[in-house]
């Protein structure tokens, strides 16, 4: 049975993408990324975020210094999902160097884009980013 949605290398092509604009601090490529309407849940749980509340995410996102570090290849489906693991170290105002160990899994439409981001991390997925702390939950 055909997948609705792009082939398995688009995705992974959209993942990589991701993570290329958010490391380059390209707020209109990571938002060009996203289908009209797309919803993102980071993390699971919190209020979701789409509309006009996108931009001014990534673009905090940006101002933290956020940079994300793939720790396992991009998984694919045999549908319109996709995974990427990886740790993000970002840094909020006033406050210290963070590091968050989180699998987002991304739902694409026919085009390629991103209509669906859930982040899977908890509150112990969330560390400073130097010391012994921020290397704790390894696996």
């Amino acid at each position: 049975m055909p997948s609705p949605g792009p082939d398995e290398a688009t995705m992974k092509a959209g993942l990589q993408a991701y993570v290329d604009r958010i490391n380059a601090g390209d707020v209109a490529g990571v938002l060009a990324l996203f289908a009209p309407g797309a919803v993102i849940e980071d993390p699971i749980g919190s209020p979701p975020k789409q509309g006009a509340d996108l931009p001014r995410w990534f673009a905090d996102t940006v101002a933290f210094a956020t940079r994300i570090t793939p720790v396992a290849p991009l998984r694919g489906s045999h549908g319109n999902e996709a995974l990427v693991v990886f740790d993000v170290e970002f840094t909020p105002p006033g406050g210290e160097r963070l590091r968050i160990r989180t699998a987002d899994a991304c739902t694409f439409d026919a085009d390629g884009r991103i209509t669906a981001l859930r982040a899977y991390w908890g509150p112990g997925d969330l560390a400073p980013a130097t010391g012994a702390a921020g290397a704790q939950n390894e696996g």
